[in-house]
């Protein structure tokens, strides 16, 4: 099942996520994408903030319209085009209800694993992860089809963590290596007996020398050939079942040609 949900509620005010994400989409211009509408409750500045999490509302209605579809679709994998980290607890969760022991690579320069009450910002897409273990705001449990656990989470890109979310990486034991080898990743989820992945890719794990569409532009991550290598070891090594591209901002489809090879890697047929 392919996924056009550009969902940038979760970002606060950031409605070039948007308009990012349908310049992918239109990128890579194939038809079995299927657009889930968002809410046309007031977000963004004139959002309301409710449970320590901005434009609460308008995003657990879309999740709602998400989860309905998918819940009705039962795909055997999922790809998304988006839209603002926020919207992984709908596929992740159900993955790890099909294929339990997901192992769940997290592409991203943020831990994205806030508490509502911990986040300096509100806004949901620093939330993801802390959600799907079931730890985030209660209310919000529903949108989920299941719970992940810790040792499920490994890091790729990540630099730019809360204190407070370091103490939960910290206390999980969560894979969250300083620099990137794939080797070690690949034997630490053969070491765990992990067979199935969901590749979340936030482009902000990459290095801005390299690719600075994004929505934040963090010094130090992972350079593009890098970044694919190491999908490509996973893809050659694991069986993908779902995968995303996130949080690019660019409305220049030219823009895109340095990353071409990410987007294809990922949203291809799995």
């Amino acid at each position: 099942m392919k996924i056009y949900f550009p969902q940038w509620q979760g970002s606060g005010t950031g409605t070039t996520i948007e308009s990012g994400a349908k310049t992918i989409l239109d990128f890579v211009n194939d038809p079995k994408f299927i657009h889930i509408p968002l809410s046309e409750l007031p977000a963004g500045e004139n959002g309301e903030r409710k449970y320590d999490i901005n434009n609460y509302d308008a995003i657990t209605e879309q999740l709602s319209r998400l989860k309905n579809h998918i819940k009705s679709s039962q795909p055997e994998t999922i790809q998304t085009i988006g839209g603002d980290c926020g919207l992984e607890i709908v596929p992740v969760s159900y993955l790890n209800k099909k294929y339990p022991n997901l192992g769940v690579i997290w592409f991203d320069a943020h831990a994205d694993i806030n508490k509502p009450c911990d986040s300096p910002s509100c806004n949901f897409h620093g939330m993801p992860l802390r959600t799907l273990l079931g730890e985030g705001e209660k209310k919000m449990h529903p949108l989920l089809f299941s719970k992940i656990k810790a040792s499920q989470i490994h890091y790729a890109g990540l630099r730019d963590i809360d204190e407070t979310e370091q103490l939960r990486i910290t206390e999980g034991h969560i894979y969250a290596p300083l620099t990137l080898s794939i080797e070690h990743l690949v034997k630490t989820l053969k070491d765990k007996n992990i067979k199935h992945l969901y590749l979340h890719f936030d482009f902000d794990c990459l290095e801005p020398n390299d690719y600075d569409k994004t929505y934040y532009k963090v010094p130090n991550g992972l350079h593009i050939k890098e970044a694919e290598n190491c999908i490509k070891a996973l893809k050659d090594n694991f069986t993908i079942v779902g995968s995303s591209v996130l949080e690019s901002i660019t409305t220049i489809p030219s823009e895109l040609n340095p990353i071409s090879s990410i987007i294809h890697l990922l949203m291809k047929n799995l």
